[in-house]
């Protein structure tokens, strides 16, 4: 995949079907570090020991639509070509977490892309499906919470074409405040 955004959509599509209806999402540049730390937790059914040891196999997928599934593969491979690094916790019934560690200023790291996008595409077509985002730099902390959202909406839908303009602007400029690194 080009970008981080592209992983972070696979990876949240890979939370929907596990039937979640809370998906983190968090990002966090640690420059003095030189890491950029990705990481989507949700409450899905979770996999079980032997699934969890195969979810990285590239030549193993639970989706009967195909026989591959390369997500999660190439996500590690893209993590460890920039000296980073890949884990994946799981547990059957409760939910699963990813954290993807990058070198932040890697060569090889791929760019965040899209993210904006990314996210409105996610919180606007995901039903009842609820998000919780955060992305830290050194100059701040952006949080957006879906639940809080649909709260003040009262009884407009998430997916209103009036609401979808408002949190693509209201992401672009928040996250414009706290510099997002490419």
């Amino acid at each position: 995949m080009k970008d981080l955004s592209l992983h972070i959509l696979d990876i949240v599509q890979n939370s929907i079907r596990a039937k979640a209806t809370l998906i983190g999402i968090e990002i966090a540049e640690h420059p003095n570090e030189n890491q950029l730390i990705i990481t989507i937790t949700d409450d899905g059914t979770g996999m079980s020991p032997e699934q969890l040891q195969r979810a990285i196999d590239p030549f193993y997928t639970s989706r009967t639509t195909r026989k591959v599934g390369l997500g999660l593969s190439l996500f590690k491979q893209n993590a460890e070509m920039t000296g980073g690094n890949f884990k994946i916790e799981s547990e059957l019934g409760k939910g699963t977490k990813v954290t993807v560690t990058f070198g932040l200023n890697h060569f090889d790291r791929p760019i965040v892309g899209d993210l904006v996008g990314t996210l409105v595409i996610l919180i606007c077509s995901s039903g009842e499906i609820n998000y919780v985002f955060k992305h830290q730099t050194l100059s701040g902390v952006f949080e957006l919470d879906t639940r809080e959202v649909r709260q003040v909406l009262e009884n407009v839908a998430i997916s209103d074409p009036g609401v979808r303009l408002f949190l693509k602007e209201m992401l672009q400029e928040n996250l414009e405040q706290i510099q997002i690194s490419e």
